[in-house]
């Protein structure tokens, strides 16, 4: 018995919309873009859909739902003609889309892999720090529940999107050493709080500036000293060995010299002088400190 229903000549722009499991208002930007020939327009002034445009519009569908962009599609059909069948013919070769497709699923794969990653050491770890990278997470797992403050993530954070992973690793050997030694943690809040009074009220050439960069320095060595004594030096060492030195961060698509310039930073002229002060202090107390080593 034959079915009785006969299906239409034409369809309306909602219709087919439906049928392909898309909007009108998708159908019209195919239009806009030249990926679906615009039909013919009845009577009434509405768009009316035969079967070439179902089936090119279902090809698209198809091609959109596997990943591939809308300007690959259209070049895959090269680009809208009165005559579909002509544009079948002529498209651009398919090997060339499928190619950069599976680029970029892999690419997506690979954000998956490290979003996994990261929410899984969100669950393990219980705080923030699980969304540093996995090495800088490692590194500072053993330390006990609140032992970091939000303002050390802070910084970290910061040096892993200008330094990458591995300077944010090194860094952490600070975070390490202030948790775990009272004394040095509490001189480096007295020191911050003094660091902080430098506001604009301050000359930068006040004496105050000068003596607080020699205490900076001081403490940076005491630092760094029990650093050493703690052996977190050698784990530094075997990171950089296990490490590439130019690891960057996710995301990070800038220097570190750009990125630099592009993270604010509140300080006084008075507090950047004291900054600066204090680094250079540091690394001639270390070069001295290497040459009476050797």
């Amino acid at each position: 018995m034959y079915p009785t229903l006969t299906p239409p000549r034409q369809v309306k722009i909602g219709d087919a919309a439906a049928f392909a499991g898309t909007t009108p208002r998708a159908i019209r930007h195919y239009h806009e873009i030249g990926l679906l020939p615009e039909p013919e327009r009845g009577g009434d002034g509405r768009r009316r859909y035969g079967y070439d445009d179902m089936t090119r519009l279902l090809w698209i569908r198809k091609m959109a739902d596997a990943g591939i962009s809308l300007d690959d599609i259209r070049a895959a059909f090269g680009g809208a003609r009165d005559d579909a069948g002509d544009a079948a013919q002529d498209h651009a070769p398919i090997e060339s889309v499928l190619s950069r497709l599976e680029e970029t699923l892999a690419a997506q794969e690979a954000a998956i892999k490290r979003r996994r990653a990261a929410v899984q050491r969100l669950q393990a770890v219980g705080s923030p720090l699980g969304l540093l990278s996995e090495l800088v997470t490692d590194r500072l797992s053993h330390l006990p529940p609140g032992a970091l403050r939000p303002s050390d993530l802070d910084a970290l954070l910061i040096t892993e999107r200008i330094f990458g992973p591995l300077g944010a690793a090194i860094q952490a050997g600070t975070f390490i050493v202030l948790a775990t030694h009272p004394e040095l943690r509490a001189e480096e809040d007295r020191l911050e709080a003094a660091e902080a009074a430098l506001d604009d009220g301050v000359d930068p050439d006040d004496p105050r500036v000068e003596e607080l960069a020699a205490q900076r320095c001081a403490h940076l060595m005491a630092l760094n000293q029990a650093i050493e004594a703690a052996g977190l030096d050698a784990a530094e060492e075997k990171i950089f060995e296990t490490y590439e030195a130019d690891l960057k961060a996710e995301g990070t698509e800038m220097s570190a010299a750009t990125a630099i310039t592009k993270m604010p930073y509140d300080f006084s002229p008075a507090r950047m002088r004291c900054v600066e002060l204090a680094g250079r202090l540091f690394g001639e107390a270390l070069a001295d400190a290497h040459s009476a080593d050797n």
